[in-house]
């Protein structure tokens, strides 16, 4: 990128696939681009203008709903509604080899950062290990109560997260094969979670329109982010660690400052819900995928080398939204430490001074929401207590009156005799 003071632009767009785009995945090559999607086919895109711009995979047998590369790029790994895993080598051939992983819809698969192993998230609740030579079954993770959307490898390989329809995103250790910690502060379902590069914390969303920021460490909430109108169905963490990308229903994309706790971009582009999102091996690019059947491919330009300046110019900015509801944001004994020498510069985000603390301004105002729904949770149950003591006395009435029945029925025989 030669520019630091760039929006991020859109560079290529793909259509190919016929029905919504579930999910895309760079090749650390930078020469493909693998699509998933509900029309049960995988696509590999090609980014150089004078080839051939796509390849289709076809051998699922229902609607694929995660691929990836593996980190050699000599892989690609694909999760379908079928209960199956394939492997393929990304050439013209498109050869695979499949193994039924689950006994539901496979959610997501994922490649350790060695390329070794794999792991599944279903329907079924669980999520499964297995080795990519062979695949061979190690173990499974059983203590979800509900669908797991998602589950990611650590960079070190050592731990693994998921995100699950239980309302819990968990952390777990792969050599115990233990839940080290469970998080249970989104409101509903949680369709996406994923590790930070440096892998000391991890950012979650769901349908609540919520991302949010967790420490693993001190197991604390970083940040939280109120800025979709819509569920958020995807994130990607830049490899620098600096920023992080979402993909929502109200047909957004949103890029986030996680250096000063903000909002950055908001880009328009896909005609509906976007449904993927991916940062390149490298960050110079990113992709994104939605139920318009459409890929765009966008180049990021926002992480040049004059950062300060980036930061200067968008406080100026008025057409810049800023964001609704961000709080809690990186302290320094926490927060990832960016690898690049001008973002380290950069103090963490601290709200204006005012009379009240931003974060303590949001913690009340979740604290009202949370009590205007018990309040209107008890008003229900006080209404079905009614219900049920109108339908009581109903029954006594009824009782009672046949209890009267048989002695009608004497009096009027004893006066007709």
């Amino acid at each position: 990128m030669t520019c630091a003071l760039e929006d991020p632009t859109l560079e290529r767009h793909f259509k190919g696939h016929r029905d919504a785009v579930t999910s895309v995945d760079f090749n650390c090559n930078m020469k493909q681009i693998a699509t998933g999607s509900m029309d049960s086919c995988i696509m590999i895109w090609t980014l150089k203008p004078q080839m051939r711009a796509y390849s289709r995979f076809v051998g699922h047998k229902d609607a694929v709903m995660s691929v990836q590369f593996s980190a050699s790029g000599h892989l690609l790994v694909s999760a379908s509604r079928d209960k199956t895993v394939r492997l393929w080598v990304p050439s013209v051939k498109g050869e695979s080899t499949a193994f039924r992983a689950h006994t539901g819809t496979v959610r997501s698969v994922n490649f350790s950062s060695d390329g070794q192993t794999l792991v599944t998230a279903s329907d079924d609740k669980t999520i499964k290990v297995w080795t990519v030579h062979r695949h061979k079954f190690l173990f499974s993770l059983n203590q979800h109560v509900n669908w797991v959307r998602c589950a990611k490898f650590s960079p070190d390989g050592q731990l693994i997260v998921s995100a699950s329809d239980d309302k819990t995103v968990k952390i777990w250790d792969k050599n115990s094969r233990e839940c080290i910690h469970s998080f249970s502060e989104h409101g509903g379902c949680v369709n996406y979670a994923d590790f930070h590069p440096s892998g000391t914390c991890i950012a979650a969303a769901g349908p609540d329109n919520n991302v949010k920021v967790w420490d693993i460490r001190t197991t604390k909430l970083l940040q939280h982010y109120q800025l979709h109108t819509a569920a958020v169905n995807a994130l990607s963490f830049h490899p620098c660690g600096n920023y992080l990308i979402t993909a929502s229903s109200d047909s957004t994309l949103k890029v986030l400052d996680l250096v000063e706790g903000r909002l950055l971009y908001t880009l328009h582009g896909h005609q509906g819900p976007a449904r993927c999102v991916a940062f390149s091996r490298n960050g110079d690019y990113f992709a994104s995928g939605g139920s318009d059947e459409q890929v765009m491919v966008w180049q990021t330009n926002f992480d040049g080398a004059n950062y300060d300046e980036v930061l200067r110019l968008q406080k100026k900015e008025a057409s810049v939204e800023q964001p609704h509801g961000c709080h809690a944001h990186l302290p320094a004994q926490v927060k990832p430490p960016p690898p690049r020498p001008r973002a380290q510069s950069q103090p963490p985000y601290t709200a204006p001074e005012s009379g009240v603390p931003a974060a303590l301004t949001n913690t009340l105002e979740h604290i009202v929401g949370q009590l205007d729904i018990l309040t209107q949770t008890v008003a229900i149950l006080e209404q079905r207590l009614t219900l049920t003591e109108d339908k009581l006395k109903e029954c006594i009435d009824n009782q009672h009156k046949i209890l009267q029945l048989p002695h009608s029925a004497a009096a009027l025989s004893a006066i007709s005799s």
